[in-house]
């Protein structure tokens, strides 16, 4: 059977789960796109020869057709999944849904009863569940081998230059026009922690703040755009230095690709003479948090913790499991284990895609297409590793560490 799928969002995310279809087309096959932008529209439905009658500008246009597709990928910005998904489950439409689900609470809990409700098959992007370093890691854990898990330690570093792109001058900067920093970037990873726990998370605390890119941390001389500015040739945050350069290595897709359709030097400078992503980082209407702690604690008193930093290396994620009987110690590629017992360690190594958005989260983007592809091919749920009520508990769980962050609190996560 040949899945086939509507594509709502034809951005960097759409794009690159519609790619993995036009790479396994005697599995899957795009049949409609629905997106505001006219370039990303027509490149996405000349790229997947989609008739004019079945290409929208709009996923309302898409919604009032008949049903078009097997399934459809909910790609649109943050605040814009809820209507669409719970339209589209109610014409019958299975989901993948990009995270966040909803920058709130309720439309979460809104969105996971109306797909229930609708009885179709639902899975979040929670793309790092399904990477075979994931995969790995999760075996040996489950396995016993390292005992009883006690602690967690986790690190995403999210990368200088990357943070200042998406969270700066990007269009997750500002909580009140996409979500707070944890839920945008950083749900991804307390649903894996939970994921490779195996336990709820019942307990939060947080600690962080927008310390760096603020106007008092500009240098003296700078300009408001870095194509004007005397300190731009020494600033780590150069806008011409980061996609001009990427340009110049021959790198043409994300995050090049989100600034300009013209993906070339020239393209580059004009996009960054009037648009957001020329402007200095000292001087932007940013507001979410550029680093951030959570401590957690997990069903059975299991413990654990999670690093946010936007001042680091742009690299994967950190991670070290304490366990009864030994220790792993991994950085999404390498596993490092640890016996107690004999006090040997064993090395292993993960063939990997690569660590950034460009490499497809490490085969987490494959992973997750082939196991939905799979599922709707089957009718069966048993291959979706993120469905909609652990999805929806990771989530509750995001929204309570962001308020024990604003209070100063404990909160239990309910």
């Amino acid at each position: 059977m040949t899945t086939t799928f509507a594509v709502l969002g034809a951005g960097d995310r759409g794009g690159a789960y519609a790619r993995w279809v036009a790479a396994n087309p005697d599995r899957a096959r795009v049949v409609a796109v629905a997106e505001p932008n006219e370039y990303r529209r027509s490149a996405l439905a000349r790229a997947h020869g989609i008739p004019a009658e079945r290409v929208f500008s709009s996923w309302q246009e898409l919604a009032e057709a008949p049903r078009l597709a097997d399934a459809a990928i909910v790609a649109t910005q943050d605040s814009e999944h809820v209507a669409p998904a719970i339209s589209l489950a109610g014409k019958g439409y299975h989901l993948l849904v990009e995270k966040p689900l909803a920058p709130s609470e309720e439309r979460c809990r809104t969105l996971v009863a109306a797909v229930r409700e609708a009885g179709v098959l639902f899975a979040v992007c929670h793309v790092l569940r399904y990477r075979p370093y994931t995969r790995l890691l999760k075996r040996i854990v489950d396995s016993g081998r390292i005992g009883a898990v006690v602690s967690v330690q986790h690190l995403e570093p999210v990368g200088w230059w990357h943070h200042a792109h998406a969270f700066v001058r990007g269009n997750w900067r500002r909580s009140d026009r996409a979500s707070f920093m944890l839920l945008a970037k950083s749900c991804h990873d307390i649903d894996w922690l939970r994921h490779i726990v195996g336990r709820p998370i019942e307990r939060v605390s947080s600690f962080g703040s927008l310390t760096h890119f603020r106007r008092e941390n500009r240098p003296d001389g700078a300009a408001d755009r870095c194509l004007d500015c005397a300190v731009e040739p020494d600033c780590p945050y150069s806008a011409v230095r980061l996609y001009a350069g990427m340009v110049r290595a021959g790198r043409t897709g994300w995050p090049v690709s989100v600034i300009t359709d013209e993906v070339t030097e020239a393209g580059v400078r004009l996009a960054l003479r009037d648009g957001p992503y020329g402007r200095c980082v000292y001087a932007c209407d940013n507001d979410v948090v550029d680093h951030q702690v959570v401590a957690m604690e997990f069903a059975g008193g299991i413990t654990g913790t999670f690093q946010m930093v936007g001042s680091s290396p742009h690299a994967d994620r950190r991670t070290q499991i304490f366990g009864t009987r030994g220790f792993i110690d991994g950085d999404g590629d390498r596993l490092s284990i640890q016996d107690f017992v004999t006090g040997e360690t064993e090395q292993l190594t993960v063939s990997s895609l690569g660590n950034d958005a460009a490499a497809g989260h490490g085969g987490g983007d494959a992973g997750l297409m082939d196991a939905f592809t799979t599922a709707v091919a089957a009718g069966d749920p048993a291959a979706i590793l993120s469905g909609p009520l652990e999805s929806l508990e990771t989530h509750l769980a995001v929204f309570a560490a962001e308020r024990a962050r604003l209070r100063g609190t404990v909160e239990r996560v309910s």
